[in-house]
């Protein structure tokens, strides 16, 4: 595979890995952190042969097929400087299985560790590798609750690095969960196997947003955020749900989550 050219104004070239829920369900998560990144001083491209992570057929104990499908995304992705992804699920499977995969391949193998080593999750590329401290003219007005993905949280340590960029963003008032860290059920294929687990789980992690008395819920994997806006709607709540890059970017006047356009 051909390398990607190095943009003339030598910023960082960063490839969005977009994920398939942001692309089938939520665009606007796409576009949001192409604009983040952009006004962070990047160059942006979304590779054209980019395709699923493999995390369902992972999750499902599908090696060969997940295998396979993270040779086509380790190849798309070569070339990079980074590869970032508004996602901790995604950008976790990349990151902490991907290496694993090809145990018995060295050459392959290192590929994988090359694109591990390079990619991130968008809020954390933001702060931690960007040094972005604070987000300058955006507005939201309310209030707002933050649901720590499992993957970006415990794979990641994705954190307070949104909280961090939310306090920067005028007229918005985070307010905590009293358990903002607890799985919200989702778990992708585990919600399918274990549909009355997961349905208490997050009828939990429901109570818990409304405990807040917050108008808004924020996170950063669309995974959870399908699912938690699910039971919200089924509950009658009028809790507004968003991914956090929405926010940040300044693109919270379309419909929320689950919300007619």
């Amino acid at each position: 595979m051909t390398s990607p050219a190095a943009p003339a104004d030598a910023k960082p070239h960063v490839a969005l890995f977009v994920t398939c829920l942001v692309d089938l369900y939520r665009p606007s998560v796409g576009f949001a952190a192409i604009r983040l990144l952009e006004d962070a001083g990047c160059s942006v491209t979304v590779p054209d042969a980019q395709v699923c992570c493999g995390q369902p057929a992972y999750n499902a104990g599908d090696r060969a097929d997940t295998t396979a499908i993270a040779r086509q995304v380790i190849a798309a992705f070569e070339g990079y400087d980074y590869v970032v992804a508004p996602s901790g699920s995604c950008g976790g499977m990349i990151r902490d299985h991907y290496p694993a995969l090809f145990a018995a391949e060295p050459a392959w193998q290192a590929r994988a560790n090359d694109l591990a080593g390079r990619t991130y999750e968008l809020t954390s590329f933001l702060v931690d590798v960007l040094k972005v401290d604070s987000l300058a003219n955006v507005a939201c007005d309310g209030t707002a609750t933050y649901h720590d993905s499992c993957s970006g949280l415990r794979e990641l340590g994705v954190k307070e690095q949104p909280r961090k960029l939310l306090d920067s963003v005028a007229g918005l008032e985070l307010v905590e969960m009293a358990t903002p860290e607890t799985c919200c059920g989702f778990g992708g294929t585990f919600c399918i196997k274990y549909g009355e687990v997961s349905t208490d789980i997050v009828g939990r992690k429901t109570a818990d947003i409304a405990a807040t008395g917050a108008g808004m819920l924020l996170a950063g994997d669309m995974g959870c955020l399908l699912n938690m806006a699910g039971k919200l709607k089924r509950e009658g709540s009028k809790v507004q749900v968003r991914h956090v890059a929405e926010v940040l970017a300044g693109m919270a006047d379309t419909p929320a989550i689950g919300e007619a356009e």
